[in-house]
């Protein structure tokens, strides 16, 4: 049987004796949500044989990386665990005590292990750890209903990870993190008449092809360059996007702000802003002018080690540009002036009138922006709700989201203050691995700290296997129903949805399905209303109440349409009042909010704590200025290690060198070596190449060897290779945000870990010497 949408395209239909599903995917494989299109190909067992990008996808138009392309490797994976597991935890670490069980047993245990840990030490003593895959970030509020406890958390120190850029953007815009307009919402995209293709695109931080980053489709740069738009890049490392640049401003890591800083210094200076704009719609314009005097183009090119003339060129290029839209990714986030940086970025889209324009930046409007995570707080207590992590100390960070302090977190994990936390839940979040800085810490307090813990994933993972008494395996994409909400639900985008596919693998279920079964039994007053009644629940919240699940799933994909300066319209404020969500009503250059946070209400320039300038006398000793964590096409952060295609391309973990570097200390492509400073070390394959400057190193990160020895203290090599060793899990930014995952200084030697440590070195690396043996005999065979 065919089913049709409302314009003629088959949603099912039989092909070659197949059946194919139209869908969209968002996770697994690990993805941010652009609701890329798929066209899933089952046999007539329902067993997934192929996968292809569907063409009518208005937005991806067929285009799939290389993750979507080996899904089918993914779903018919033989290591996937199909059904749940227990262990006791005694034997946490030991992969052969794993006991397969049915999900009452698995119910029945949460249940009991809860009801014990909650009574003795109070529902504070539950947390929820998430990452970015699967159901997402998104799912911790039904997670921490299900268990009635405040502490939801993404463990990645200073929550180094879009929610800087978000609170910066909610406080100095009153809405969420504006992005780049590529037309994904409009029908007809780029050719919509209301759309105008942006003259400059200015990429800070950012590198969309492999990213694809939260919601915002990475290729539509290459479209809109095809339409003419010119390149700004703004990034210590070269890319593809960046040698097709006008500018490819190469900045010391960490700088960003600076330049920023010196861009709105040109802007001003030269009078290149939009005055009518600046004066209606801004706050504090005055103020930032006045700031901004202090970082020249030439101060900032001597911060940055970037050509002053290229500063200058870069900002005059951007500010004659109409429409122009900027792009800012990952690394706003990374870095203790992060606050700071974003503060910038939105001065510039302001004062040059590139806000919630057609081929600009724009923003949702206020019901866009409204988001699920109050949802698990209404179960709760004000005394629960007021135990909160950090909210307290952190109330920009926590009272946002309603979301634990990271650093305080591991804190309360190591010392139980403010309390004990005793029972845990991973949703989707190999921390050991990828999102958690200074590894080892979190392990041994996990260790020691959780009485009983919860994973739930695809995969056995190095989290799991280290610190977990029971494994509940996930469903993929291609065998469960749900919403891609593009950007999390806060743009006028696309609505993806996902269609089972195939016949599930084994007895696994959707995060939402664990949600709705636990909360049923845990909360029943609270969780009463059957399954699909939840479900309708929260897609209709995700469909934003715009159309039914039934008839955006035979749409398949469906654009929300955009409606531009919403500032002029009342569409940005509860109250229906013109202008922007903020105390001001104004686009905040001098914020209200951060001042009221205890923070500079103005854009300020703080150099890296670790960094040739501001710790000279380590240089000796690590030369290296450190950054990490760029995308690759072939992974999603600590995902897709097990898939032999991917591996293929990208076998081992890699750092970056420059060839000067390289020679001068003896390296050639692909030798072994070690990276260290005062916090860690690990090791890694040499890549030379001048896509990073002398002096400058990129190490990969999110790496881990699922083929290697499983069990403790090896853990699949998580330690091996892992960058974070080398991160300090401690923040510096003054409103609770702020890690230097991307500006450290480290040294590069040659060799490996089990020819250059000593005995003593490896212990405290937490290692033992017959697991580094087994590395090395393992590379040798």
């Amino acid at each position: 049987m065919e089913f049709k949408d409302d314009i003629g395209k088959p949603w099912r239909f039989e092909e070659e004796g197949l059946t194919v599903t139209r869908s969209c995917v968002w996770s697994p494989p690990g993805c941010h949500p652009v609701g890329c299109g798929v066209k899933f190909y089952a046999d007539e067992e329902g067993k997934l044989v192929k996968v292809e990008g569907d063409e009518n996808q208005p937005v991806t138009k067929g285009r799939l990386c290389v993750r979507c392309l080996t899904l089918k490797d993914y779903v018919n994976h033989q290591d996937r665990i199909k059904y749940p597991m227990k262990r006791d935890p005694k034997f946490r670490g030991q992969a052969d005590k794993w006991e397969r069980i049915s999900w009452d047993e698995a119910f029945d245990l949460i249940e009991s292990e809860w009801k014990r840990i909650t009574g003795k030490y109070g529902p504070t003593s539950v947390a929820v750890w998430a990452g970015t895959g699967r159901e997402g970030g998104t799912f911790m509020p039904y997670a921490a209903a299900v268990f009635a406890t405040p502490n939801y958390c993404y463990t990645q120190s200073g929550y180094a990870c879009y929610l800087p850029r978000m609170a910066a953007s909610a406080y100095v815009l009153g809405a969420v993190y504006p992005e780049i307009d590529f037309a994904g919402g409009l029908e007809g995209t780029y050719d919509n008449p209301e759309f105008k293709v942006p003259e400059v695109i200015m990429l800070v931080g950012k590198d969309p092809l492999p990213s694809n980053p939260d919601g915002f489709f990475g290729h539509s740069v290459i479209d809109l360059m095809k339409r003419g738009a010119k390149l700004i890049t703004v990034d210590p490392r070269s890319n593809w996007v960046s040698t097709r640049a006008e500018y490819n401003l190469r900045l010391r890591p960490g700088t960003d702000t600076a330049l920023l800083m010196a861009m709105l210094n040109v802007i001003i200076n030269e009078n290149l802003y939009d005055h009518d704009w600046v004066d209606k719609w801004t706050y504090g314009f005055d103020q930032l002018a006045e700031r901004v005097q202090a970082m020249t183009p030439a101060i900032a090119a001597e911060i940055c080690d970037v050509p002053e003339e290229d500063i200058i060129g870069a900002a005059r290029m951007y500010a004659n540009a109409k429409p122009a839209s900027i792009a800012w990714g990952l690394a706003t986030d990374q870095k203790a002036n992060g606050q700071q940086m974003a503060h910038c970025v939105m001065a510039l889209m302001a004062i040059t009138g590139n806000i919630d324009v057609p081929g600009g930046n724009i923003i949702g409007g206020f019901a866009d922006s409204l988001n699920e995570p109050g949802f698990g707080f209404k179960i709760m207590s004000d005394e629960t709700k007021d135990a909160l992590i950090g909210l307290h100390e952190y109330p920009a960070y926590c009272g946002m989201l309603l979301n634990a302090h990271a650093d305080l977190m591991l804190k309360a994990l190591e010392t139980e203050e403010p309390y004990p936390i005793k029972m845990g839940l991973f949703a989707g979040n190999n921390l050991i691995a990828c999102t958690s800085a200074e590894p080892r810490r979190w392990h041994d307090a996990m260790i020691k700290s959780l009485e009983f813990n919860i994973g739930l994933d695809v995969w056995m993972t190095p989290s799991v296997q280290a610190t977990c008494d029971l494994m509940l395996p996930l469903t993929t994409v291609a065998e469960r129903d749900g919403v891609v909400f593009t950007h999390y639900s806060s743009l006028p985008v696309t609505y993806g949805i996902m269609t089972p596919a195939i016949k599930r693998v084994g007895e696994t279920k959707s995060d939402m399905e664990l949600g709705w079964e636990l909360g049923h039994r845990l909360q029943p007053d609270f969780w009463n209303e059957q399954f699909t009644d939840f479900t309708n629940f929260i897609e209709k919240f995700r469909l934003q109440g715009n159309i039914s699940l039934k008839e955006a799933r035979e749409k398949v994909c469906v654009q929300r349409g955009c409606t531009y300066r919403k500032y002029e319209k009342g569409l940005l404020r509860g109250d229906g009042a013109v202008g922007f969500n903020t105390p001001t009503g104004r686009v905040e250059l001098w914020s209200t909010m951060f001042q009221r946070f205890g923070d500079d209400p103005l854009p300020y320039f703080e150099e890296p704590q670790y960094s040739p300038v501001s710790t000279p006398e380590m240089l000796e000793e690590y030369p290296f200025v450190l950054t990490s964590g760029s995308r690759r096409y072939e992974f999603f952060h600590s995902e897709g290690r097990q898939i032999p295609y991917l591996r293929e391309i990208h076998p081992e973990p890699t750092f970056d060198i420059n060839p000067v570097d390289a020679e001068a200390l003896g390296i050639v492509q692909n030798d072994m070596c070690v990276l260290k400073n005062q916090f860690g070390f690990c090791e890694l394959r040499a890549n030379v190449s001048a896509i990073v400057k002398p002096g400058v190193t990129h190490a990969d990160h999110g790496w881990w060897y699922p083929e290697e020895d499983p069990n403790e203290p090896h853990l699949y090599g998580v330690f091996r290779s892992n960058i974070n060793n080398l991160v300090p899990n401690f923040h510096f930014g003054k409103m609770g945000f702020g890690a230097p995952f991307k500006c450290l200084l480290c040294s590069v030697t040659k060799g490996s870990l089990a020819d250059m440590m000593s005995e003593e070195e490896l212990i405290a690396g937490g290692y033992d010497r017959p697991a580094v043996s087994n590395w090395k005999e393992g590379r040798n065979a």
